[in-house]
């Protein structure tokens, strides 16, 4: 081979302007999720990567289109992960954004199997090619849900959420499920790439149709009838910053904080009390070496440390908070279980939940004898990994109901919240949100409020710097306190509704929805031989 043949072939070639453009769509599709809520971009973008599917020839290029879309798509939807960088001294804060950037280079092989599961699908059969996409899309996101323990923050379907009082389009996924509700997403955007092709032949009435469709639909004031209950609760937000929350020096201060914004309204309400995950810094159960109890429990004695959190909810109440329960191997601690623990005012244990979906590099550190020594570690404060609880399970609280609990981001994954042989009245979602950066709070929230359209079950949320929540069944945010204010909310639980569609089947719903999809498909595909 010649020097010149040589340099030649294997001289690197700079990215397309295509391939640029594909990568700026990604994560303009991105701006559709909280805080921004840009859903246009969003339809906007899609209907770009649905026209370059429309154009390729090759399954290589149908994957390589779906996976840069995905790179960008994810970095900026993702972004927010970086401040948990910025908590973490064992490794430089310019690490984070590296560390998006290499998280987006794998979630964004869900995407590119999306298209190249869309192009195959509709080869040489164009009409197939939207419903097969958006049929692949349901199936790929419901893949990353799960594959590797499942990343499934952020799904198409969350750009159709109307504002606080206005779940909008969001409502169909009680009948949809969220991974369906995606796939109309795609659908959407194929209404307005219909638009602009309808524009250039001058069909000026059918471009219209196709353009204000979506718009219409993402747009309607949908909500539910509001409906009250009759359950009293008191839910608190501390602000307790993160870079303060696992310094002891700051441990009692914290709880004289959170139980002052926690003291009863009148003598003798009764009442269920809410607090954030890491809510009390105490180990509350017995049986441990005294030295865990000496710095972290207060007066070094569980017994006392649970009396005085029974005091605080009152004669009759209820707490529910975040706490930490350790894994003993004989003298010698093992691991933790990151748990929500129900005191009566008493101080007596009435029920617990261990967190079931734990967050890779934040709760235990993946492969810990191989990173350790290469100096990775966790990216929230803790040497010790947490154990996963054995998943979604409700709390029989008597006269306070029955509660199904999901810790921080444990709300996020569809179809995994509830136990559906004993469901629930309500969904408490306990969170420590402070090291979500500015847009992972809202986004947060905002799968929230999808989980409760899907199960049709009320969920508050307590966490320690916001944004806590009241959300009732159909998604509508009642009451809310802030990022980064101290408060507290009180009121009635709303009331759950009958289980819904989704309730009653799960994914299985979305899978089924993309199968239709595909039939849908395939009816076009003959209808056009004809």
């Amino acid at each position: 081979m010649t020097a010149s043949r040589f340099s030649s072939r294997f001289r690197p070639r700079l990215p397309s302007c295509d391939s640029l453009l594909t990568i700026a769509a990604g994560g303009l599709a991105a701006c559709g999720f909280q805080p921004l809520g840009l859903w246009p971009l969003t339809l906007a973008a899609l209907a770009f990567l649905i026209h370059r599917l429309h154009v390729v020839k090759t399954w290589r290029q149908a994957l390589l289109i779906g996976w840069l879309f995905g790179v960008g798509h994810f970095t900026v939807g993702n972004g927010w992960i970086a401040t948990a960088f910025t908590y973490q001294a064992e490794m430089p804060t310019w690490l984070g954004w590296i560390a998006v950037f290499l998280l987006a280079l794998y979630l964004a092989v869900f995407p590119a199997l999306a298209t190249w599961g869309g192009w195959w699908l509709a080869n040489t059969r164009k009409a197939m090619l939207l419903p097969a996409f958006a049929a692949a899309w349901i199936v790929s996101e419901w893949l990353r849900s799960w594959v590797f323990t499942g990343f499934a923050w952020n799904p198409l379907a969350m750009v159709t959420l109307g504002g606080f009082e206005r779940p909008g389009l969001a409502l169909a996924a009680q009948w949809l499920g969220t991974y369906a509700l995606s796939g109309l997403v795609v659908l959407l955007a194929g209404w307005w790439l219909f638009a602009l092709r309808s524009f250039r032949q001058g069909q000026r009435w059918a471009a219209g149709a196709y353009l204000l469709g979506p718009a219409v639909l993402m747009v309607l004031p949908l909500h539910g009838e509001r409906l009250e209950g009759a359950l009293p609760f008191t839910l608190v937000q501390p602000d307790v910053r993160q870079d303060l929350l696992n310094d002891p020096a700051n441990f009692e201060n914290q709880f004289q904080k959170t139980a002052r914004l926690s003291l009863a309204r009148k003598p003798g309400e009764n009442r269920l009390l809410l607090w954030p995950e890491s809510g009390v810094p105490d180990f509350l159960r017995e049986g441990y070496s005294q030295f865990w109890y000496d710095e972290t429990t207060y007066a070094g004695d569980p017994v006392l440390a649970r009396e005085r959190l029974g005091k605080v909810a009152g004669k009759g109440g209820l707490l529910l908070t975040g706490t930490t329960d350790l894994a003993m191997e004989g003298r010698k601690v093992a691991g933790a279980w990151n748990v929500v623990t129900a005191l009566d005012s008493d101080g007596a244990i009435k029920g617990s939940y261990a967190k079931a979906h734990l967050v890779p590099y934040g709760e235990y550190l993946p492969m810990r004898s191989l990173l350790e020594p290469l100096g990775l570690s966790r990216l929230v404060a803790g040497s010790l990994d947490f154990f996963a609880g054995p998943g979604p399970r409700t709390l029989d609280l008597g006269r306070y109901g029955k509660a199904g609990v999901q810790i921080c981001y444990e709300i996020i994954f569809s179809g995994q919240v509830v136990d559906r042989a004993h469901r629930p009245d309500y969904l408490f979602n306990p969170s420590n949100d402070g090291w979500f950066g500015a847009w992972g709070p809202p986004q947060h929230l905002a799968q929230a409020r999808m989980r409760a359209i899907e199960e049709g079950l009320p969920v508050l949320r307590a966490t320690t710097t916001g944004i806590s929540a009241v959300v009732d069944a159909d998604g509508v945010v009642r009451q809310f306190v802030p990022q980064h204010r101290a408060g507290r909310l009180d009121g009635v639980i709303p009331p759950a509704h009958a289980a819904t569609l989704f309730a009653r089947t799960g994914n299985m719903l979305a899978l089924l929805w993309a199968v239709a999809l595909l039939f849908v498909a395939l009816v076009a595909s003959a209808t056009r031989k004809r």
